[in-house]
């Protein structure tokens, strides 16, 4: 049964913000393309979407870490208009810079920026030849600010805002809209990853992943260009671009001498 809805493509839909992004749009009617490493989450979600919001929803197994992943992605897909591209997708390995595992970095780079870049640049080329579309980039509130001990993940993130933000202004007459989400710290399995708990972040700090998801969509289908939810972070975000970038590095070195490990 096909909906007359557009249809998403979600990346990382297995878990966390995408699962939640998944379910959102599935209950605003869009068909689903679902990509993840994990086939069988991906299959059981596509199934409880199918049956509960009458969406026609297809699953894709890949791994954006991979070279050429993404336009192996769009090739599979060439005949399935994507009307809408969420790169949700994102991996976050932590640590202090010289002490990091060269692959860790390496993969960060490959999914954060590198697969994300290719998905933008090929999906949105039939987008520019209808004349409409849209794509929701998710990057993080550490985009705003160099991160010690996060210092590749905040730098690859800086770059999907800074992306997004271009590629907006670029096609903004083009019909196309292109939104980047900063979250801040959410109740995901990759907070949870960084030490195993919270690491040490208090409660009233931490999104849900269904609040991330009900935002980012309210910002992807009205065509805004930066979403950062939650107010205290949306505040955060204002200050920090008043300040001068030497009080953001003296900011970060308090911060990371004071609450995390060396």
């Amino acid at each position: 049964m096909m909906s007359n809805k557009e249809t998403a493509l979600i990346t990382g839909a297995s878990a966390g913000i995408g699962r939640e992004l998944a379910m959102v749009f599935a209950e605003q009617g869009h068909d689903l393309i679902l990509v993840a490493r994990r086939k069988p989450e991906l299959d059981a979600l596509a199934g409880s979407l199918t049956l509960e919001h009458e969406v026609d929803v297809s699953v894709q197994a890949a791994d954006l870490s991979v070279d050429g992943a993404a336009d192996s992605l769009f090739d599979t897909l060439a005949d399935q208009p994507v009307d809408i591209l969420v790169n949700n997708a994102g991996v976050l390995s932590g640590g202090w810079f010289l002490k990091m595992d060269q692959q860790a970095i390496d993969n960060m780079i490959r999914v954060n920026m590198l697969a994300l870049t290719a998905l933008c640049r090929r999906f949105m080329a039939p987008m520019l030849e209808r004349g409409s579309g849209r794509v929701l980039n998710i990057a993080s509130i550490a985009a705003f600010q160099p991160v010690p001990s996060l210092a590749v993940y905040a730098a690859t993130k800086a770059y999907v805002l800074s992306l997004s933000e271009a590629l907006a202004v670029e096609t903004e007459k083009k019909g196309i809209s292109v939104t980047a989400v900063c979250p801040g710290f959410t109740d995901t399995d990759m907070l949870h990853g960084m030490d195993g708990e919270k690491s040490g972040v208090p409660d009233l700090a931490v999104l849900s992943p269904r609040e991330v998801a009900r935002d980012a969509y309210a910002a992807c289908m009205a065509g805004e260009a930066i979403k950062v939810p939650g107010l205290g972070y949306a505040l955060t975000t204002m200050v920090a671009g008043a300040l001068p970038r030497w009080v953001l590095r003296r900011v970060g070195s308090l911060a990371i001498h004071s609450g995390r490990k060396g």
